[in-house]
This record gives structure tokens, sequence and C-alpha cells, in this order.
């Protein structure tokens, strides 16, 4: 998935959440969807959620990041794009990974929302029970 020596690429995903991230060295800038950093995610929390591999590794400011995110909310969007950062760092340097397993970065968050169950108004919910 790499365009050159110099440029790395991995996927990340979370929920329905797909983040597409290439990586290479550079002074620090993050493009998502071809929007600033700080314009798609204008929460500072889903920001330094993001941003923790790359401080893990101490290399916040050395990489150049260009991310492309389809589907989910937010927050699925977020770690979707942190799962991908951490991939995609393993592949820039395979001495990282003792850093990032630790943090647990690598390991995909595989939590899904419950589908509907047919006649019922919920994943879990029933309707009430009437006894006559």
């Amino acid at each position: 998935m790499a365009k050159s020596a110099t440029e790395f690429g991995a996927t990340g995903r979370r929920k329905t959440a797909s983040a597409h991230v290439r990586i290479k060295a550079g002074e620090g800038k993050i493009l998502v969807n071809d929007r600033a950093f700080t314009n798609f995610f204008p929460v500072e929390t889903q920001r330094t959620f993001i941003e923790q591999p790359l401080k893990a590794i101490d290399g916040l400011g050395k990489f150049d990041l260009t991310v492309s995110i389809t589907g989910g909310g937010p927050m699925g969007q977020a770690g979707a794009m942190r799962h991908g950062i951490a991939r995609a760092l393993l592949l820039v340097d395979a001495g990282y990974r003792d850093k990032l397993k630790k943090g647990g970065f690598l390991t995909r968050d595989s939590r899904m929302k419950e589908r509907l169950k047919p006649g019922q108004p919920g994943a879990r919910k029933r309707f009430q029970f009437s006894k006559r």
C-alpha cells in the first residue's frame, strides 16, 4: 500500500469508520480529507486521542500525515485514524512495536452497534409484557 520507499500507508478501523493513513517524514502537517486537522476535528479531546500513538514514540512534529476517512461519526473516525496511524508507524520502523503495543494502539476496537431484532423496538428493548 506504500507509494514509495519514504511514504507508508495503513488502514485503521473503528465501528463503521475506516481511515486510510499515508505517513512520511516531515514537520508535523496533518491533512484529513483535504482539510486541516484542527478543522476536521474541532474538539481538543479528539485531537489528543488521535495524537497518542505519535506521542508514545516521541514522533509529534516529525511526520506528515495525509488521511482519508469514510463512514462513522466523529469519535469512530477519531478511533479509526488513531488505529491507522499506529499501524503506519509500524511500517516506518518495526522498533516502535513495543511502545505501540504497550499503549494498546495496535488493537482494533471490535465493538460494533448491535443489530435490531425483528418484532422489537430496539436491539435489547422489549415491548412491555401484558398479562391480560
